[in-house]
Parts: structure tokens; sequence; C-alpha cells
């Protein structure tokens, strides 16, 4: 059994959704204009030279976010979000019965960037008898097909706690890049994302590595 039929659904709301994907447009330098102070001639006095600044135009830059922990409201997981996050959730009919999407987003003003945490449970009995690495493997194989996208890279990992899991990059055909890390634990599916332009990626890539490493499973007490 795979999760062919499920995850088309989770590919194309998360990422082919228009009030996800990143548009910001880049923000606009301002023009700073310069005001040279004209010192009036006095009688037989030789007029002042204007001092020349050696100092370059300061120029305004894009405020940058304010990182802080987000725990989810039913405290099983924390990341660092750029302030608090948009929440959405979404039920979707599957072979298996509804499915319960929870979405939390946040976009920095002014950056061509979003950062998302999405996670659904799975039916107990379904949890159990499918392969935790067949699922992972599907979800990558789903957002590439649903998105039309070229992998970058993948490899497997484990969560802090051991959990399984997969992290792959991927591009799309409007130069949209996604990375992306995916965990399974206790019947629960975690997609934690970070969506930019090719053009902010190189900028972004700490930020965004500091993003994912932040995310942490919190264990059923």
């Amino acid at each position: 059994m795979t999760l062919r039929v499920l995850f088309p659904f989770l590919a194309a709301t998360l990422i082919c959704g228009g009030s996800l994907i990143v548009e910001a447009s880049q923000p606009k330098r301002p023009t700073v204009s310069a005001k040279v102070a004209v010192s009036r001639k006095k009688p037989n006095v030789a007029p002042a030279k204007t001092p020349v600044s050696s100092k370059k135009p300061i120029v305004a830059q894009p405020v940058q976010p304010q990182w802080k922990p987000f725990t989810s409201p039913d405290g099983r997981f924390t990341v660092l979000m750029p302030g608090m996050p948009k929440k959405e959730s979404q039920t979707q009919k599957t072979y298996m019965g509804e499915i319960d999407l929870q979405i939390f987003a946040a976009q920095p003003p002014k950056q061509e960037v979003a950062y998302l945490v999405v996670y659904n449970d799975f039916p107990h009995s379904y949890g159990q008898m499918t392969n935790p690495q067949e699922i992972l493997n599907n979800v990558q194989e789903m957002a590439l097909k649903t998105t039309q996208s070229n992998l970058i890279s993948h490899r497997n990992i484990r969560s802090s706690n051991g959990h399984p899991g997969k992290e792959f990059a991927y591009i799309n055909v409007g130069g949209k890049i996604t990375r992306t890390r995916i965990y399974l634990a206790e019947g629960r599916l975690y997609q934690v994302m970070a969506i930019t332009s090719k053009k902010q990626q190189k900028n972004l890539a700490k930020t965004i590595t500091g993003y994912l490493n932040s995310f942490q499973i919190v264990l059923k007490k």
C-alpha cells in the first residue's frame, strides 16, 4: 500500500495554492537626495567652500524579522518562526477517510520567502501497516510530480529523538525553490518547508538551514 492517492492534494495545497506561493517583490530602494547648504557672500570675504563628504548616501535596508520560538497548539512540535505564523485547517477526503491538514505559515514582509510547517495524522491501522520509508519516498515523489519540479538533492535523515525522516530540495518551472524536511512520528506526518525564489535562495540559505534545524518533535507523555 502506498500514498500515491493521498499526497497529491498535500503537495498541491501547500505549494501550488495561490495563498502560499511566494510572490513578494524586491523592496525598492528609496532615493536619497543630498541637500547642499549655500553660504552667503559677505563683503570682502571669500565665499566658503562647501565641504565634500566622503560618506556614501545611506540606503534603508529591509527590516529583518524577529525570530521567536513557536509551539504548536497541541504542544507536539516547536520551531523558530519569523513572527507569529498564520494557522489554517483543511479537511481532505481520501480512500482512508477524511484527513485533517494543519498548516502554519509565516512570510516576512518584503522578503521572497515563506516558512511553513504542516502536519496530518493517519488512521491508527494505516500507520501500523505501512512502511515509514515508503511513505517518505512517496511524499517526495508526489511533491515533484504535482508541482512539475526537478529534484535538486535528497537524503534520509532522523529527527533529534530518532524518528525517520527525509530532506529534499526541488525547483519548479517558475524558479521557486523549496527545501523540505519530512518526519513520521507517532502516527503523524510533519512537513517543514521553506519556499523562496531562485534569486534569493543563496542569500537566505543559512537562515533557511537554521529554520529547518530548529524544528523539534515533542513526544507525547
